[in-house]
């Protein structure tokens, strides 16, 4: 399976975003990729309520995914877009990520089930709940290339996510994000490694990187990982492509060292408080 992962600094308008990633999904499909994944709202970085309440879509009439459609099933390919901020009620967004089959159907949809509401400090806070619906069934898609596990940037906390999207059958997991600079220069390699080492999965995370037009920074280093946790890939931090050949016999042979799916338990908690004998 060859698969290829575009790294955007995406803009606050729609219109150039998805110029620029049909072009770059056109570039990859040319060197044979059969998967693409974008990143985590690939056709729209806009931090203003107004404004992204003004410049989103529903899903039915989103420009950027009608033309992703058409391009899925113009080049005959599995494409993935990490997410785009879609409309659902007049005052409310899902983030939404989109399988869509080389026929140009959309195979899955899948919603951010952990929203992003913290305090970094120096300034840099963020409250996702605030605009954003989260979403409460993360889907698993069986296709001719592989069966893959859905999830969207913060979601990578939450191991317990990935070990779910394992066991329903994952044996790639698909991690599209817009990580901040500082989050990602502490966490995002680590994180990423340790759901491929406790899933057995490949793991592949095309990222947002740079300057955006509102004045965010993303961290960038799209990643491909194999089932043991070692990075095939890393793109660093300028927009562009990576392609990585994916062999999937190496899930089963890591999952025979390592069967740790095999040997999850349900354990009680007990807790213990010696000062209050």
């Amino acid at each position: 399976m060859r698969a290829a992962l575009i790294q955007l600094t995406s803009g606050d308008q729609i219109a150039p975003n998805v110029a620029a990633v049909s072009a770059f999904v056109r570039e990859v499909a040319a060197q044979g990729a059969t998967f693409v994944t974008t990143p985590e709202t690939t056709h729209l970085t806009e931090m203003k309520r107004a404004s992204v309440l003004e410049k989103a879509f529903s899903e039915a009439e989103d420009p950027g995914l009608a033309e992703f459609r058409a391009l899925a099933a113009e080049l005959g390919i599995w494409l993935h877009i990490g997410s785009l901020i879609i409309k659902v009620a007049d005052d409310k967004l899902a983030n939404r990520a989109f399988m869509i089959a080389p026929d140009g159907s959309v195979a899955a949809r899948y919603d951010k089930a952990h929203l992003f509401d913290v305090e970094l400090g120096g300034g840099e806070s963020y409250r996702e709940s605030a605009l954003y619906v989260s979403g409460g069934e993360a889907p698993v898609v069986t296709t001719d290339i592989g069966t893959f596990g859905l999830s969207i940037c913060y979601d990578l906390r939450f191991p317990y996510l990935y070990r779910a999207l394992a066991h329903a059958g994952a044996n790639i997991l698909l991690v599209p994000a817009a990580f901040t600079q500082p989050t990602g220069e502490a966490h995002w390699h680590t994180l990423l490694k340790a759901r491929a080492i406790e899933t057995g999965c490949f793991v592949l995370a095309a990222a947002q990187t740079g300057l955006h037009d509102t004045g965010r920074k993303t961290y960038g280093h799209s990643l491909a990982i194999d089932p043991w946790g070692t990075i095939l890939a890393d793109a660093g931090t300028n927009p562009g492509i990576t392609m990585v050949d994916l062999d999937l016999k190496q899930v089963d042979i890591v999952r025979q060292k390592i069967p740790s799916l095999k040997h999850d338990r349900d354990v009680t908690i007990k807790k213990i408080n010696p000062s209050a004998c």
